[in-house]
């Protein structure tokens, strides 16, 4: 768990946010985590290490995700881009490290595109639920952000984030690998991001309950999450898969949606977007080679999935506590 948590910075990060009562709690939490359980975590952790040491020169978290060094040749950069095909696969991105441009399966800065001009994140303190590899950490960071606390139980997702992190070196952010529900922190977040993970939830109320626990009374939640299109009291619940994901417990329809955050707590709802997934915005790469959302859409009509549902309708929300 060392090696996965920054206990020193963890503590400081904690007492920022005024809850260094809960250290203990959450450092025992992480110990607990299944992500210190994968069986590959040693190996990650070493290939790590052997990552070049280099101090960045170029810093830009705004329009990207780019740490460069001038001193860094091009054939440093070829040996480099074979060390960081060893962390596939790359879901959420893109990110340009050192000149080696990792191609992500999810062009995630499209989605900050429709999201970054609607939400005021100026020293802010963020939560970021079900946060992946940190991308949009690292844009909350360059959006202003006094300090973001992501949180994702997939241990290859902190790796990830670890290892940028490793050239940003910044304080201002924490990578926790475990989920919400272990996460003791209450009434501490400015900002609260849940961005893919509702439809994910076995109680959708429940998770939205969770994340209204977490924000200052008066702060804001930015939901994103799969939508049906529909009205009334729709909600589709997938049989078996949907758009080739296990686990798509429940799509609602918007006002149904705007109903369970209404129930969990939230008031002042505003749809930000309201976008289908297209086939650029997701898609195979070098760094993601599985199925990807082009295998998952009917060949025939790519307004449906394979399965015959809709496809892929995702909203953005904004919302206060």
């Amino acid at each position: 768990m060392k090696d996965l948590v920054d206990v020193t910075g963890l503590q400081l990060f904690l007492t920022d946010h005024g809850q260094a009562s809960h250290t203990d709690a959450v450092i025992s939490a992480c110990k607990k985590s299944a992500a210190n359980q994968h069986g590959l975590l040693a190996t990650w952790l070493a290939q790590l290490d052997e990552l070049p040491q280099v101090e960045v020169d170029e810093i830009e978290l705004c329009g990207g995700v780019k740490l460069g060094a001038s001193q860094f040749d091009s054939s440093q950069q070829a040996g480099l881009e074979q060390q960081l095909l060893n962390f596939c696969p790359w879901r959420k991105g893109p990110f340009d490290l050192l000149g080696v441009h990792i191609d992500t399966e999810w062009r995630s800065d499209l989605k900050w595109q429709r999201l970054a001009g609607q939400i005021e994140l100026a020293q802010k303190r963020v939560l970021d639920v079900g946060c992946g590899n940190g991308y949009y950490m690292f844009r909350m960071l360059g959006a202003g952000a006094r300090s973001v606390l992501g949180v994702d139980p997939v241990a290859l997702y902190v790796i990830q984030f670890l290892l940028v992190n490793r050239y940003l070196k910044s304080n201002q952010l924490q990578l926790l690998p475990i989920g919400i529900e272990s996460l003791p922190l209450t009434n501490a977040f400015d900002t609260v991001f849940s961005m893919g993970v509702l439809y994910h939830r076995r109680s959708p109320l429940e998770h939205l309950t969770k994340l209204k626990e977490k924000l200052i009374p008066g702060g804001e939640l930015v939901l994103e999450t799969l939508v049906f299109q529909g009205s009334g009291d729709a909600v589709l619940v997938p049989q078996d898969r949907y758009a080739g994901m296990k686990n798509v417990r429940s799509i609602p329809c918007v006002p149904v949606l705007s109903d369970w955050l209404e129930q969990a707590g939230f008031n002042n709802i505003v749809v930000l977007d309201l976008s289908q997934t297209t086939l650029d915005e997701q898609r195979q790469t070098r760094w993601m080679t599985t199925y990807s959302l082009n295998q998952f859409l009917d060949p025939q009509d790519q307004n449906l999935t394979v399965e015959g549902y809709p496809a892929p309708l995702r909203a953005m929300i904004k919302c206060t506590a």
